[in-house]
């Protein structure tokens, strides 16, 4: 007894709906396959493009954008200064310096440009005061300590 056996070459059937037969021809080769875009995979596709223009254009201005440019010189600035004399308080220059307002912002302000703790003064220490400040008959620079 003989059998025989017939083999065909099975090709999936891409694209039965529309019309296409998907089968392989004689040489091998797949007939093309028709893509179509729906509109959320235009949108997807705009949004990719969209991001990637966006994130091209960032890095570019990143690179564009002017710096700064470190000199050497140093950018002190000259707050000016006040002497205690024996007797005085931070209270007393306070109110020397500018009478109309509230000693305790004036003070506040003092012991925060100078770091100090507490209140005390020694004569002879100098002390920094507000730049607004500059210009008044009891301060001075720093250039003149």
């Amino acid at each position: 007894m003989t059998a025989t056996a017939n083999v065909t070459q099975f090709s999936p059937r891409i694209g039965a709906a529309r019309g296409e037969t998907g089968v392989a021809s004689a040489s091998g080769a797949h007939a093309p396959v028709k893509l179509r875009l729906t509109r959320r995979g235009r949108l997807v596709f705009g949004g990719l493009a969209t991001v990637l223009i966006a994130g091209a254009l960032g890095f570019a201005a990143s690179f564009a954008a002017p710096g700064a440019i470190a000199n050497g010189a140093e950018g002190v600035q000259g707050f000016p200064y006040v002497v205690a004399q024996s007797g005085d308080s931070l209270w007393s220059i306070a109110t020397d310096l500018e009478p109309a307002a509230d000693p305790r912002d004036v003070v506040a302000e003092i012991q925060r440009l100078n770091q100090m703790q507490a209140s005390e003064l020694r004569a002879g220490e100098a002390v920094a005061v507000p730049l607004r400040f500059e210009g008044n008959d009891l301060t001075f620079q720093a250039s003149g300590l």
